[in-house]
């Protein structure tokens, strides 16, 4: 009668972790929305890539646009730093505090995520120029 419950919950499993990032990047984009938004400039936040606890978001603003890198901590996720095609750099992850296998992963599920994209969608990612990091606080609120 265990092997199969256990087969079920092994078939199950992939279900979860894909439900659980599901909910991991609308939370993502809300933060970012909820962050950087204003009345007369939506943002457009996509895709959002999340490997275990970092994820990086291509967001679009008006005519600009950028990728932004996140952590989750312990009061959920925060911006680490806002970029362009420099976020799909291992270099640039590595650098930002991932290991180097993570950020070697984290770059390719990115460049992977941004495939499936219009590419003038993917261009506009670009037009972020330099790495600014942000507040080390952020996104804490006043927890």
């Amino acid at each position: 009668m265990k092997a199969p419950i256990f087969a079920l919950l092994l078939a199950c499993s992939p279900l979860l972790a894909i439900a659980d990032t599901a909910s991991e990047q609308q939370d993502i984009q809300q933060l970012l929305r909820h962050s950087f938004e204003r009345p007369d400039a939506p943002l457009d936040v996509g895709p959002v890539t999340v490997e275990g606890d970092h994820a990086v978001a291509g967001w679009l603003q008006d005519q600009r646009g950028g990728r932004a890198l996140l952590r989750k901590g312990p009061h959920g996720w925060r911006v680490v730093l806002c970029a362009g095609d420099s976020l799909l750099k291992p270099a640039t992850l590595h650098s930002a505090g991932l290991s180097e296998a993570d950020a070697a992963r984290l770059s390719q599920a990115v460049r992977n995520a941004e495939a499936t994209q219009p590419a003038e969608r993917v261009k506009q990612f670009a037009l972020f120029q330099g790495v600014v990091k942000v507040d080390k606080d952020a996104g804490h609120g006043n927890h």
